[in-house]
């Protein structure tokens, strides 16, 4: 995760003839040629087969990486895949290279590449090793992090929700069905991205180990377990932990380089690294923080360059290497947000969809000031004949007219068929990833009660006869309330809502969804369940002959509508007259809103959208009578609302 401490080390070592933007050297003995760039992947289009790329050594050395024997510093900015655009990964790589980075990090999510059981899925934007060829051909190297644990602000850490169904399995330990599910997962990225390390000719420098496991345990025999099944599926070249500044000694593997997260102080980065190392080097900031997340209900986080900038300054004189989180960080689209929790003293953190994270690139991958101000300080290192790339232009965004949701079905009418049980099933239960569940059930009526669930994960929409009658929110600690329920039997419905599943520390292992272990009216446990799975995995539908308005109801409804674009262009739904929920845009999962902020409004990408008719759906769960939706030319973060106002 990430421990509130930023700022980092850069530093330089500008490499190749030809790629002078893509790399920059730090000071080299006399005499003492530059390294070599990433080679640039060619088309082979109607010509003869490529030549294999040349490959290259990465080593260490006392003080500094050594790339085939001659210093390399590495200025990185981690970029993750699924939170950008396939289309758009590109535009964001020459940004990266225009601010003066030489390499890239990146992530590998778990869940999005077997999200069931040995069913894997590299295509699309899951395709990491295309991002990683892309790198290769923009001139830019790249920092691999595939360890199954992310954090990463990311649904369940990256881990898939599958594992908790495994009886005693225990993730980040010895535990065999863990390591069993581990090692296929490792052997499946194995065969996508061990071949794309430097010393087979690719632009992967250095591979990591787990990731922070000091800030959760502390167990070598567990850490050289990772290392073996890396180099096991393949990962030959040179491998590092990484850890905060306080766990660098529990998370670090006696024989590998102990990156450091959350520091830009050169003394203490070199203490600590020597410490660990045998007394040297090099030094690496695996982890810098010149921004920070954002959740549900809590102000956006924003934090001033000028705070950063001689942190920054200062480690590129010192001569270290950096990984900057995040250099842009993009939108943790439909359901992969995380979570923060600490126990039953502390408040559950649902993250927001948008990962704008305050970033030198925005969330629509604009420079921003923050931008402006680290490419002057590392511009100042750069050797004289060796400018930065200009600045490619800013996408030009745009306000649509106001979007008209013209057509609409009541969500208690497009139910799939239920799942019965005594008691209720939570969503790992039911084999279900991630978005809703209806739990309803029959029962006698009859003056007002006091409904209570225990222990529920994470929002719910309470509807009686099917009309809400309130909600109960994990964030504010409720799980009880008083309903009112007429004479006779009565339809109970509870439309539960996984918020996004803890990413860091040690409830990791507590982390199912839904109901998890019972509904309550006035103490008496209720019985006979029907469960109903809404995991929107794709869009939903609502008939074209669907009425204008759904019939009269304060549940949760589906709208639908189109609109007509001349020219796509980058927008901003703006979602402050409406409650809480998801939208889609041409089958696009743009993430949840929710009016309680920070934010408003939820990034469209020109990518995504189509010259002529688009589609647009939206799930409402508070207001389902809103239907107009209006945007913006740009994002808003800022705005918070009291729950009352809902």
């Amino acid at each position: 995760m990430r421990k509130a401490t930023f700022s980092k080390n850069l530093g330089f070592l500008l490499l190749t003839a030809g790629l002078a933007e893509a790399a920059v050297a730090a000071p080299a003995p006399a005499g003492a040629k530059p390294a070599a760039c990433p080679p640039r992947a060619r088309a082979t289009a109607k010509r003869p087969a490529a030549k294999p790329a040349p490959t290259h050594t990465f080593t260490l050395g006392t003080n500094q990486f050594l790339l085939d024997g001659k210093p390399l510093q590495l200025i990185s900015g981690e970029l993750h895949y699924p939170r950008i655009p396939r289309e758009a990964w590109r535009a964001r790589l020459k940004m990266a290279k225009a601010m003066g980075l030489n390499t890239i990090g990146t992530y590998v999510f778990w869940n999005a590449h077997e999200p069931q059981p040995g069913k894997f899925d590299f295509t699309g934007n899951n395709d990491v090793a295309a991002f990683v060829k892309m790198a290769q051909e923009e001139g830019l190297w790249v920092v691999l992090r595939p360890s199954p644990y992310v954090c990463a602000e990311w649904e369940f850490g990256g881990y898939p929700y599958w594992l908790q169904n495994v009886p005693g399995l225990k993730v980040r330990s010895q535990e065999p069905q863990y390591i069993a599910a581990y090692t296929r997962y490792l052997q499946a990225v194995g065969k996508q991205l061990a071949p794309l390390q430097v010393n087979h000719g690719g632009p992967v420098l250095m591979v990591q180990v787990e990731n922070e496991y000091g800030s959760y345990g502390s167990d070598k025999v567990y850490l050289a377990q990772n290392k073996r099944l890396f180099e096991q599926a393949g990962f030959d070249g040179l491998l590092y932990t990484c850890d905060p500044v306080a766990d660098v000694a529990k998370g670090h593997l006696p024989g590998l380089l102990p990156a450091v997260n959350g520091t830009d102080k050169p003394g203490q980065i070199r203490q600590l690294v020597n410490t660990n190392h045998d007394g040297k080097g090099p030094y690496y900031v695996a982890e810098w923080y010149p921004a920070w997340f954002d959740w549900w209900g809590a102000p956006h986080h924003t934090v001033p360059a000028a705070r950063y900038t001689p942190g920054l300054d200062s480690v590129l004189r010192a001569g270290m290497s950096i990984n900057m989180y995040m250099f842009h960080g993009g939108t943790t689209r439909a359901f992969m947000n995380g979570a923060n929790y600490k126990g039953d003293t502390s408040h559950y953190e649902p993250q927001i969809s948008s990962y704008d994270y305050d970033a030198p690139l925005d969330e629509a991958g604009n420079p921003t000031a923050k931008f402006r101000a680290f490419r002057e300080v590392i511009a100042k290192y750069r050797p004289k004949n060796q400018p930065l790339p200009p600045v490619p232009a800013a996408k030009p965004s745009a306000a649509l007219p106001v979007v008209q949701l013209t057509r609409s079905a009541g969500l208690l009418q497009q139910l799939p068929a239920p799942v019965a049980s005594q008691n209720p099933l939570t969503f790992e239960a039911l084999k279900q990833a991630y978005g809703f569940v209806l739990y309803r059930t029959t029962v006698t009526g009859g003056g007002e009660k006091t409904l209570k669930l225990s222990d529920l994960r994470d929002y719910a929409v309470i509807m009686v006869n099917g009309q809400r009658v309130g909600t109960l929110d994990r964030r504010e600690r409720q799980d009880e309330l008083r309903v009112k329920l007429p004479a006779g039997k009565v339809q109970l419905d509870i439309l539960v809502e996984n918020l996004g599943r803890v990413n860091f520390g040690e409830y990791l292992l507590q982390n199912t969804k839904g109901i998890t272990k019972s509904v309550t009216l006035d103490g008496q446990e209720v019985t006979g369940w029907q469960q109903f799975g809404l995991p929107f995995d794709q869009a939903p539908t609502v008939a074209k002959s669907s009425a204008a308005a759904p019939a009269a109801t304060s549940g949760p409804v589906l709208r639908a509508g189109t609109f007509t674009v001349s020219t796509p262009t980058d927008t901003y739904l703006d979602l402050r007259q409406w409650g809480k929920g998801v939208v889609w845009v041409n089958g696009h999962n743009l993430g949840r809103y929710w009016a309680i902020g920070p934010q408003q409004t939820l990034y469209v990408p020109a990518e995504w959208l189509k010259k002529g008719q688009n589609d647009i759906t939206v799930l409402e769960l508070l207001k389902p009578q809103q239907a107009s939706l209006p945007s913006l030319d740009h994002p808003i973060l800022s705005e918070l609302k009291p729950l009352g106002s809902l």
